[in-house]
C-alpha cells in the first residue's frame, strides 16, 4: 500500500506541473478570461466553437445559467425556458462579477483545458488521501496531509474563481501562483516521506542552510516574476503587443529580479562546487545548476528580443521545477537530523 500511495503522489506531482505549464501557455496567449465564469465556461460544461452559440436564438431551449453575450455584456439565463422569437430580458440577468464579454474560442478553449487538467488532478489525490486511511496505524501524518492537499486543491480552485471574477488582477495571480507552489510542495513531502530506501548522504548544516535560503530566493524570484509579466501585459494593452521598448520602459521590479538572479546562480554555484568536492551525495543540484541556465537564457531572450514565442511559459515553469528540486533536496538534507533526533529519544 505504501509504495501503491507513492506512485499515486508521483501522477499527482506530474498532473500540478501539466497544470502550471497550461496556466503559463493561458497567461502567455492572453486566455485568462476565455471562459469569463466558473466553474463552468459561459454557463456550459463543454464550451462553445463558434460566436453564435453565444447570441440569442429565437425558439431555443436555455437552461439555467447559460451566458449570452447581447450589446458587449454577458447576460445570464435566471431560469429554464424557451425563448421566443425575440429577446425578453425578464429570463435574464447582468453578469456582474466582472464588465469582460469577448468571445476568443482559440483562448476559451485554452483556458477550458487549463481547468480541465486542474481538475484531473484532483482524482489521485482523491485516491491517494483514501489509501493513507490503510497507512494511519503507521504514518498518521499521511492522511493529515493528504486532507491538507485536499483542502489546499479547493482553496486553488476557489482562487481560480476569485482570478476570473477579479478580471485577472495581479497580486490574485501571484497568490495563485504561490498556492500551486504549496501544493507541490506538500505533495513533494508526501513523496519522500513514503520512500522505503534512502541514498546515502551526508548532513551538513551549512550546506543546508544555505540550501533553504537560496529556495526561498528562488520562491521570491517567481513572485517577482509574477509581477513583471503584469507589467508586460498592462504596456500590451497600452501600446500593441510588443510595439514597446522593454530595455527603456522596464519597472523596478524587474532590476530587483535580474539583479537577485546574480545572487541565486551565485548561491546554487556554491552549493554545487560543496556537494561535489565534500562528497556529500546530492546528486540532484546538478538540475537545478540546468534550470539556473534555462532560466538565464530564456530571461536575456525576453529582455532583448522581446519575449519569444514560448519563452515565458517556458521561464515561469522551469523556475517552477527548480525550486521543488530544491525543496526536495531539503528533505534529503534533513533526513540526517531526523534519524539522530529518534536516536537521542531511545
Amino acid at each position: 500500500m505504501r509504495n501503491r500511495f507513492r506512485k499515486t503522489a508521483k501522477v499527482t506531482l506530474v498532473l500540478i506541473y501539466l497544470v502550471i505549464i497550461a496556466g503559463a501557455v493561458v497567461r502567455m496567449t492572453g486566455s485568462g478570461m476565455g471562459c469569463p465564469d466558473w466553474p463552468k465556461c459561459f454557463g456550459y460544461y463543454i464550451p462553445p466553437t463558434d460566436i453564435s452559440e453565444l447570441q440569442f436564438q429565437p425558439n431555443h431551449d436555455y437552461k439555467k445559467g447559460i451566458v449570452i453575450i447581447v450589446n458587449e455584456a454577458l447576460q445570464v439565463a435566471t431560469q429554464d425556458f424557451k425563448s421566443s422569437n425575440t429577446l425578453d430580458l425578464k429570463n435574464w440577468e447582468p453578469y456582474t462579477a466582472h464588465d469582460y464579454a469577448i468571445f476568443n474560442p482559440l483562448q476559451t478553449w485554452i483556458e477550458y483545458i487549463n481547468r480541465l487538467i486542474g481538475a484531473l488532478s484532483g482524482i489521485p489525490i482523491l485516491i491517494f488521501t483514501i489509501m493513507s486511511i490503510w497507512l494511519w496505524k503507521d504514518r498518521k501524518r499521511f492522511l493529515l496531509l493528504s486532507i491538507v492537499t485536499v483542502v489546499a486543491m479547493a482553496f486553488q480552485a476557489w482562487l481560480g474563481k476569485t482570478v476570473v471574477d477579479s478580471n485577472l488582477a495581479p497580486y490574485k495571480i501571484t497568490i495563485h501562483m504561490v498556492m500551486a507552489i504549496v501544493i507541490v510542495a506538500i505533495i513533494l513531502y508526501l513523496i519522500f516521506a513514503s520512500k522505503t530506501t534512502f541514498k546515502k548522504q551526508v548532513f551538513n548544516l551549512r550546506f543546508r542552510n544555505v540550501l533553504i535560503i537560496a529556495s526561498i530566493l528562488t520562491l521570491v524570484q517567481i513572485v517577482l516574476g509574477t509581477q513583471v509579466r503584469q507589467f508586460v501585459d498592462v504596456q500590451n494593452k497600452l501600446y500593441g503587443y510588443f510595439n514597446w521598448d522593454m530595455t527603456d520602459l522596464a519597472p523596478l521590479e524587474f532590476y530587483v529580479h535580474r539583479t537577485l538572479s546574480i545572487l541565486v546562480l551565485v548561491l546554487n554555484a556554491w552549493l554545487f562546487f560543496k556537494n561535489k568536492t565534500l562528497q556529500l551525495g546530492y546528486d540532484k543540484l546538478k538540475f537545478v545548476i540546468v534550470c539556473i541556465g534555462l532560466e538565464i537564457a530564456t530571461g536575456i531572450a525576453m529582455y532583448y528580443f522581446n519575449f519569444p514565442f514560448s519563452t515565458q511559459p517556458l521561464h515561469l515553469v522551469v523556475a517552477t521545477i527548480m525550486i521543488g528540486i530544491q525543496f526536495y533536496i531539503i528533505l534529503e538534507s534533513s533526513r540526517r537530523t531526523e534519524l539522530k533526533n529518534k536516536l537521542d529519544t531511545v
